[in-house]
């Protein structure tokens, strides 16, 4: 199920991305006293009053190339298509300037929620700031202090109110949901195109030529799938398309979606950072993920290539060395008709359920093999554990002391479940409990 989209937009330097780590609870963006230093991560999730939702800060999308107006246009565009909710920063020590007018402006067409924030109102001396921030004509502007705190609550309590009341899915559960996703360029939609067996979407070598985002209906052996093509894009200029980190929120809609995520890969290009970027994406939202070097066919071969691509992909990829590996060529389709049988191994494995009696018998016996090291003179003691959900398998471990389960522990402890049931090609997680 797709959460609710909250966008931070504003102009350079009023504290967007102040707010974005105030909201999500972590120093997740770079922040400096300097206009357009955000270069980390720009998506993120988040909870108020028990609903979680999705947070875009815009001003980590890196336009610097391009002229000042068309960076403001850009982001603000980008989150118009994205979000369900857009809340607007100014600064107000600073009133309102140009650059918050040609916002206003973008913002009045994009028939999307707008809240209007008045940042670094840090005392209650500061509120006769606000009269002139009602020009901008979104209504009662919100007084607020990113590094403080102050007024978020109310913030966000106006901003749920925009959310959407149900996001429903709107396929069947025996429905197998899959995206592709990886940087441009790699082939995601000649690969759509190739399962098919027809021309559906365009395709082109150009990096960002698709259009429009797609999901695709599709019977394989009787069994049900969509695919959810995220190379889609919306008509925008080539500002709103150049930038590497729209195609992470394009594809963080879809793995939301997905019960099965394929990070697909160029053979000719090898990996590249973005490559684990958003690879990571889809772990963190514990998907069910699959590894596809697409374009197999375009490099010389011999009889060690794939082992050695498969060597650097687990030395790249060690977050993901639960994750099965398959080379195709969509331009050939060969090798194509094993991704299916992959899929519903991995779909399946992301579902199962194992009996307590027998995940603890193989708690047991891993601690018996390897106990836990002492730290600080106590060592870590594991009393019974239980799996508690699945997409993906999530295991409750009742200890006496939570923190003293390390994560190069916790780690050995999931190696060994992974040695004892089918979690190929899904994350689990493990979460450490006081007994009570």
């Amino acid at each position: 199920m797709a959460k609710p989209v909250m966008a931070i937009v504003g102009r350079p330097n009023v504290g967007k991305s102040t707010i974005f780590n105030r909201i999500v609870g972590e120093r997740v963006s770079i922040v400096e006293d300097v206009p357009g230093v955000t270069r980390d991560r720009i998506y993120n999730t988040a909870e108020w009053l028990g609903q979680n939702f999705n947070i875009i800060d815009t001003g980590g999308i890196d336009l610097s190339d391009e002229p000042f107006l068309k960076q403001i246009r850009a982001q603000a565009e980008i989150a118009i298509d994205e979000a369900d909710v857009i809340i607007f920063i100014v600064n107000g020590r600073e009133g309102v300037t140009d650059a918050d007018e040609q916002v206003a402006k973008i913002l009045y067409r994009s028939n999307k929620p707008v809240i209007l924030a008045v940042n670094k109102i840090d005392n209650p001396e500061m509120r006769d700031q606000l009269y002139d921030f009602y020009s901008l004509g979104f209504g009662d502007p919100y007084p607020i202090s990113g590094s403080h705190g102050l007024g978020l609550g109310d913030l966000l309590d106006a901003a749920r109110s925009h959310f959407p009341k149900d996001i429903a899915d709107e396929y069947g559960e025996d429905v197998i949901k899959f995206s592709l996703i990886g940087r441009p360029n790699v082939g995601k939609s000649s690969l759509v195109n190739a399962l098919l067996g027809e021309e559906r979407v365009i395709v082109s070598n150009v990096a960002g030529t698709t259009r429009d985002a797609i999901d695709t209906s599709y019977t394989f052996e009787e069994q049900e799938y969509v695919m959810i093509d995220t190379a889609g894009m919306r008509k925008k200029g080539k500002v709103y398309e150049s930038t590497e980190k729209y195609s992470v929120l394009r594809a963080m809609r879809a793995i939301e979606r997905s019960d099965v995520v394929l990070v697909v890969l160029n053979a000719e290009e090898g990996i590249r950072e973005q490559d684990k970027r958003i690879a990571g994406y889809a772990h963190d939202a514990g998907r069910a993920l699959i590894i596809v070097v697409n374009k197999w066919d375009a490099i010389e071969k011999d009889e060690k290539t794939m082992k050695a691509f498969t060597e650097d992909i687990r030395e790249q990829f060690q977050f993901l060395s639960y994750a099965p590996i398959v080379f195709v060529s969509a331009i050939t389709k060969k090798r194509l008709t094993n991704l299916f049988p992959v899929i519903n191994q991995v779909s399946e494995n992301h579902t199962l359920r194992v009996q307590s009696s027998m995940l603890n018998d193989v708690i047991s016996d891993a601690v018996a093999m390897n106990p836990a090291p002492m730290d600080k003179g106590k060592r870590l003691k594991i009393f019974y554990t239980t799996q508690v959900a699945v997409k993906p398998p999530t295991f409750v471990v009742f200890v006496n002391e939570p923190e003293l389960l390390h994560f190069s522990y916790e780690r050995f402890l999931e190696n060994r479940i992974r040695e004892a049931f089918p979690f190929e090609g899904t994350p689990i997680r493990l979460i450490a409990r006081q007994r009570k």
